[in-house]
């Protein structure tokens, strides 16, 4: 997806967010968001994709606020809340669907998205978006075609119950590359976050987006190892909006499940669903 003009008061929020978590002054925080505003006001035109331009604003914020991962604390949270949850809603989840619905309610631990609030009471919120259930439910299409799978993670909280989708397809054989941040951005799980949860055991193989930190992916940019697997692989999974919004871009791919809370309205109406609503798409 190309920049929206909605992304805009969306993007700044999040540079609010950073401020906020690295306890800039009000003078310094208006600083930042103002200079921010001026970066995003002259990329507003260019050829990059929105997870191309919306991680140059969050790095140019992270140089000024001199913290290279503003969000370190609420990732540990969010790892520590999940698995709580988890253990409690475990035996909720039985089939490929019911873990897949399981990973993309986690997709909602996203902090600083426009008009969405990461819950207080994740168990509460986790047992009635379970009941409603997916919007856009191809998993039964989605299912056969796991033989070998590029998983493409977003947050952390969410990999907890990635953690358990990727269980899932081990057991049953599939052949896994997952793929992390290079580095970090926003809450987005890196390397350090999978090896902390083990995730090493489930999947054959662990990479990295290849591009820094950024949100997203960009195919021509991916390092060999990740190249191989999807030059192989009978199935993308890729997990959030912003993997969403790169991938969609391009023609020349495997068949892709989008797996993913539309949190905001420019990604929900090209989906064709209502804000907030979580979706298991191949496309």
């Amino acid at each position: 997806m190309k920049l929206d003009d909605r992304c805009f008061e969306c993007l700044l929020s999040r540079v609010s967010l950073e401020c906020d978590l690295c306890g800039a002054d009000p003078g310094r925080a208006r600083e930042i968001i103002q200079s921010c505003a001026t970066l995003l006001s002259g990329l507003r035109n260019s050829e990059q994709s929105h997870p191309q331009i919306a991680s140059a604003v969050h790095r140019h914020a992270y140089g000024m606020l001199g913290c290279n991962d503003p969000f370190a604390g609420l990732k540990a949270h969010s790892n520590r809340e999940a698995m709580h949850v988890c253990k409690q809603v475990r035996p909720l989840l039985v089939s490929f669907r019911d873990l897949a619905l399981a990973s993309i309610i986690g997709n909602t631990y996203d902090y600083g998205v426009k008009s969405h609030t990461v819950t207080s009471n994740f168990l509460e919120f986790f047992l009635e978006s379970f009941a409603r259930g997916l919007a856009v439910d191809d998993t039964d299409k989605i299912v056969p075609m796991t033989d070998r799978v590029v998983y493409f993670t977003d947050n952390c909280g969410e990999i907890v119950f990635d953690r358990l989708l990727l269980q899932f397809l081990h057991e049953r054989g599939s052949e896994i590359t997952l793929v992390l941040r290079e580095g970090p951005i926003l809450n987005d799980a890196t390397l350090v976050e999978a090896e902390e949860l083990h995730l090493s055991r489930c999947v054959t193989r662990i990479t990295t987006t290849g591009i820094g930190s950024e949100i997203g992916v960009r195919p021509e940019c991916v390092p060999p190892v990740l190249g191989e697997a999807l030059d192989a692989c009978t199935l993308i999974i890729a997990k959030g909006m912003a993997n969403y919004e790169s991938l969609s871009l391009y023609e020349d791919l495997p068949p892709i499940a989008y797996f993913m809370s539309c949190k905001c309205e420019p990604v929900a109406e090209e989906v064709g669903v209502p804000r907030g609503s979580m979706v298991a798409m191949l496309r």
